[in-house]
């Protein structure tokens, strides 16, 4: 069997590199931090709720610059960056949906059903599209906007009202800074969300 000078170089090239420790990642490194909602307002344990309008609480839309795990920062009207080092457990349409729910479970003006259990449940639906969720980096503040939407059981539009809540950043926009502003932002959302779905369609 033959062997070539220069493949014979370029494999203990290969070699020698792959022996240096830390020199070669395979996959992304694991952010330091994974962000996470909470809902502020939580239904009591045991409490049961019967009677009254039924409502689904369906995941919102989002654009493809939130509908990712990486928390967005606008920096300019046209440019937005992406805080390094955190991420979402989850993506923020999917955690907001469950503050959403949770909120309006807990204010008892409707008896909130999971969506992949009871989608086709006669009752009203909340849906709607997130606008802005995550940081603006001209006022150091964390942005939430929701553009609701509520809709009878036939899927007929009954109203529909854009919620927006700002809340500043306690200091530098970073992985340890972002997390208690936006989770402060979403309930405030949730909270007027919730106010609104009781006194509208009913």
């Amino acid at each position: 069997m033959m062997f070539h000078p220069k493949l014979g170089a370029a494999a203990l090239a290969l070699a020698a590199v792959l022996a240096l420790p830390g020199c070669i990642s395979f996959g992304a490194k694991p952010p330091a931090q994974l962000l996470s909602l909470s809902a502020e307002q939580k239904v009591a344990p045991g409490a049961t709720r019967t009677g009254g309008a039924s409502l689904i609480v369906a995941d919102p839309e989002a654009p493809k610059m939130l509908d990712t795990v990486r928390v967005p920062v606008q920096v300019s009207p046209t440019s937005v960056a992406y805080v390094t080092k955190v991420q979402w457990a989850d993506t923020p349409r999917h955690l907001f949906q469950q503050v959403l729910a949770e909120t309006i479970a807990a204010s008892g003006s409707r008896i909130v059903l999971d969506p992949g259990q009871y989608s086709g449940t006669p009752g009203q639906r909340l849906m709607g599209s997130l606008v802005a969720f995550g940081m603006d980096a001209p006022s150091n503040s964390a942005v939430v906007t929701f553009d609701a939407i509520l809709a009878g059981p036939a899927g007929v539009v009954i109203a529909k009202q854009r919620f927006t809540a700002s809340v500043p950043v306690g200091g530098p926009i970073d992985a340890t800074t972002v997390g208690v502003p936006l989770n402060a932002a979403a309930n405030r959302v949730a909270a007027e969300v919730a106010a609104w779905v009781a006194t509208t369609g009913q």
